[in-house]
């Protein structure tokens, strides 16, 4: 879906564009120090811990949320939209998965493991994994409640009934809804969730849109039904 937006600039001298682009960087700044407060305050967030034992399957096969750690004591966990049956992967969680691969070996030397979780059964999720070229850790967890019990997947009970708490409050979401959450284990094999976040606080995981954010169009997605919805899975661009 190419970009059709059309831009009217106001042409200044240099001296005109340096002094707006000073005042441009105050506010930066002022971003950048909120961002670190907030990142300060997400780190300070009070635990909960784990309780339910978890089985993954995965490429060696099953696994618990302990071993998912593969012996480091954080472990990011994308919440990855890709149910039973479905011919691919969503396409906005495809956008995001795009960026995983580049990651994962720098999130290792600080003690961060990465994998992404579907409820699709892992042959699904290895074919689809093939076509699109990754190689991050990508495991199964049909047949438990961890997408359930982490409000990122949603029988047709609660469907139906409006149990549909997503993103801490109460949308109207679909069967399969994307999502992280974070999680530490200590030195006594006890896990906890430290975080979790959806909806556009996935958005910090996006490179693309950053780079974006730094053109005159920008992410160019007013007036689209969504805001992903020019995004493809990359072999599907023209």
């Amino acid at each position: 879906m190419a970009s059709t937006k059309t831009i009217a600039p106001q042409v200044v001298s240099q001296a005109e564009w340096l002094a707006a682009r000073k005042q441009l960087l105050k506010k930066e700044k002022e971003f950048t120090k909120l961002r670190d407060e907030i990142s300060r305050a997400r780190r300070e967030l009070p635990w909960e811990k784990v309780e339910k034992q978890y089985a993954f399957q995965g490429p060696k096969g099953k696994e618990t949320l302990a071993q998912l750690f593969d012996g480091r004591s954080q472990l990011i966990v994308y919440h990855f939209m890709l149910g039973p049956g479905w011919k691919e992967g969503c396409p906005s969680c495809s956008f995001l998965a795009d960026h995983f691969n580049p990651s994962v070996v720098h999130l290792a030397q600080r003690d961060v493991t990465f994998v992404a979780v579907s409820r699709a059964p892992l042959p699904e999720i290895e074919v689809f994994k093939k076509r699109m070229g990754w190689g991050f850790k990508w495991v199964s967890s049909s047949g438990s409640d961890f997408n359930f019990d982490y409000r990122v997947s949603f029988t047709k009970d609660q469907l139906a009934t409006g149990e549909r708490l997503y993103n801490f409050e109460t949308e109207l979401p679909g069967e399969e809804l994307p999502g992280a959450s974070v999680f530490y284990k200590n030195g006594a094999g006890e896990i906890f969730r430290t975080y979790s976040t959806y909806s556009r606080g996935l958005d910090i995981l996006i490179g693309a849109y950053n780079y974006l954010d730094l053109t005159p169009k920008g992410r160019d997605e007013e007036g689209l039904k969504h805001g992903m919805a020019w995004v493809r899975h990359h072999d599907r661009y023209q």
